[in-house]
């Protein structure tokens, strides 16, 4: 007998977006960070007498908490301190601000800084984040009623964040005294590409195929990120760090010949996946790698991995040293980024929804509708991580804020009813330090988290209860922002997706014409060269240096065109519709740099590119011509276009 299944209609992708968590084990190392910043900050400030500086401490720490993302220690001085004194700065100059200018400046000058900080929100992740605590510590500082000046809050706000670097930089993790404890965020990084080859090369022929050499991508990506964090130093200096650097130069070519198998499509042994694996448990365990099973050598991407696998055990024993093959950005590659397309649309937007609920608070509190509270600053501070795209899409933001203010406010009430104060307020605020980590899965849990802590500080503080006035500048600010972010704009809506998929066009082109002129220099030219070389001749070695770093450019841009565009179709159909097309452009493109890929480790084994490739290079050009056009972006020339 059949069974009749009820099929249940799909959700639509901006309230699919608003209900999906992310997954993963308790980071139980950023858990105890937490629970040891914020609470034992303020619990020194309550106890000396200085419980206003308490406050911002523990905010700043909160904010840093938010931050501590996994990585290496290295990476989270820049991740966390960076944006700690872009909000410092704002501090000051938000509390000067607030004391020497009336209702209608003031609005003004935040509107201003809004567009700044918009603008270089547009450079990268750090950047996103400094314009974020830019703009959160500049409404706090100039709505905040505290006694000290300006300085002496920059001074605390500095030395919250400083608080959690310093547990950061200090505290061991689970796992890390297998080896030199400093640098275990670059060893995890590192062995996790070994393993994503290993399992793209057990996906090779399969449907998974695809998304295994996505999360490749992610893995080298965080890999590379890890060992390329701020220095003293230009070069590694210890012999456990210059290992790791060899190391993951060591994974390059095993990546490139495993995205050429997966171009393929031909299933390989299952030994071929035996080799990587033992190279991530080597780099876990800081060991030597022992006898590495050799996989078939029938094929040019087989051959490939061999010799990848043979150089591999060769540099696991010496582990010299090795380039990370990425380039620096440039003081003009962070200003285009910032006053391009995608800089003026999310500055003006930022702006607009800063200023308007800069006013908007003003003139509620001007008109007292606060009644006993002082808390004007929570209206803009709120739209501030509402009108940030890096934190999902606009509704998916709306709807999640809305539910976790309501849901912290509640429950910071029940808590408010029975604990003492300010002893049981200042654990509940070490315990919300600690529940960051886990909540920032979900923009509504960690709302809610941060609603309950920031409520805490609030009444040790010594203001009342004031979770209601909370959710009504919630739901008063998602208005806001809702408002502002359907309102028409000047110039292309849709500008931080179209210049993340023409950095990714460009890339993508780059790395193709450099194989191609390996293929054919005396027809096309010599290749690029890097800016440091003097020597006229450019050897096999110099050229896959360059290769590897321009693959490793177009990979990662696709990813970050990816992600933009996958927020994009999540946003309301109103705003999604400005980006459509666009991941037919980013599939297209991901196809062009998987069979250029291919045709350079074909290249490597028969001196020439094989007529399949060519081929397929060709139809693939032709292919994107249509797509790149209908999203506004022209294609570059390449050899083969003549």
């Amino acid at each position: 007998m059949s069974r009749s299944r009820r099929v249940l209609p799909a959700l639509p992708p901006w309230l699919a977006h608003a209900l999906r968590a992310q997954r993963g084990p308790v980071p139980w190392s950023a858990v105890t960070r937490g629970a040891l910043s914020a609470g034992p900050l303020l619990l020194v400030a309550v106890q000396v007498g200085r419980t206003s500086l308490g406050v911002v401490a523990a905010i700043a720490a909160m904010l840093a908490g938010i931050n501590d993302r996994p990585g290496s220690r290295r990476v989270s001085v820049k991740r966390i301190g960076v944006p700690a004194l872009g909000g410092a700065l704002g501090l000051v100059a938000g509390t000067y601000a607030g004391q020497q200018t009336g209702a209608v400046v003031l609005t003004v000058i935040l509107t201003f800084v809004g567009l700044v900080a918009g603008s270089i929100s547009a450079i990268g992740p750090v950047a996103s984040a400094v314009g974020t605590q830019l703009l959160v510590a500049s409404a706090i500082g100039a709505g905040m009623p505290l006694p000290e000046p300006g300085w002496e809050r920059a001074l605390a706000y500095v030395a919250g964040a400083g608080w959690l670097l310093v547990l950061r930089l200090v505290l061991p993790t689970p796992g890390s005294l297998a080896g030199d404890f400093r640098f275990d965020g670059e060893r995890k990084a590192v062995a996790g590409v070994y393993d994503a080859v290993a399992e793209l090369l057990d996906a090779v022929g399969g449907p998974e195929a695809m998304r295994r050499r996505a999360a490749l991508t992610a893995a080298l990506d965080h890999a590379q990120d890890a060992l390329a964090g701020p220095r003293l130093r230009r070069y590694a200096s210890s012999s456990a760090e210059r290992r790791l650097h060899a190391q993951y130069a060591a994974a390059l070519p095993l990546a490139e010949a495993a995205t050429a198998l997966a171009w393929a499509g031909e299933a390989v042994a299952e030994r071929a996946s035996e080799g990587p694996r033992r190279l991530a448990a080597a780099v876990r365990g800081n060991s030597h790698t022992g006898p590495l099973p050799a996989p078939s050598r029938s094929a040019p991407a087989l051959r490939a991995l061999d010799d990848a696998l043979l150089h591999a055990a060769e540099v696991f024993d010496q582990g010299r040293g090795g380039d990370l093959h990425t380039r620096p950005r440039t003081p003009r590659d962070r200003l285009r980024a910032a006053f391009g397309s995608a800089g003026r649309e999310y500055g003006l937007r930022v702006a607009l929804c800063f200023g308007a609920s800069s006013a908007v608070a003003q003139a509620l509190h001007q008109g007292q509708w606060y009644g006993q509270h002082e808390h004007w600053y929570w209206l803009p501070a709120t739209a501030v991580f509402l009108v940030k795209p890096d934190l999902g899409p606009l509704a998916s933001r709306v709807l999640n804020r809305a539910a976790g203010t309501v849901l912290g406010a509640v429950l910071f009430a029940g808590f408010a009813a029975v604990l003492p104060r300010p002893e049981g307020l200042v654990a509940l605020v070490a315990l919300s330090g600690a529940l960051i980590p886990v909540a920032t899965r979900h923009f509504a849990a960690q709302t809610a988290v941060v609603t309950v802590l920031v409520l805490a500080l609030v009444m040790v503080g010594g203001e009342p209860q004031a979770s209601m006035g909370r959710i009504g500048e919630t739901l008063l600010a998602c208005a806001i922002v809702l408002i502002v972010g359907h309102l028409p704009m000047p110039g292309q809506r849709g500008g931080g997706v179209r210049a993340r998929l023409a950095a990714a066009s460009e890339a993508a082109y780059a790395y193709l014409t450099h194989v191609l002129d390996e293929a054919h220099a005396p027809r096309i030219g010599a290749p690029e060269r890097p800016a440091t070389s003097t020597d006229h001749r450019v050897t096999p070695s110099d050229q896959r240096a360059t290769r590897w770093t321009l693959r490793r450019e177009a990979y990662r841009t696709l990813a970050e065109a990816r992600t933009a565009i996958s927020l994009s179709a999540h946003e309301l159909p109103a705003l999604a519709r400005h980006t459509e097309g666009a991941d037919e452009v980013a599939d297209l493109l991901e196809r062009l740099v998987d069979t250029t890929t291919a045709c350079a480790v074909h290249l490597d084994d028969t001196g020439r590119i094989g007529p399949e490739h060519t081929e397929r290079l060709t139809a693939l050009l032709d292919e994107l011509a249509g797509p790149v056009e209908r999203v506004g972006l022209r294609p570059p020339r390449t050899p083969l276009a003549g």
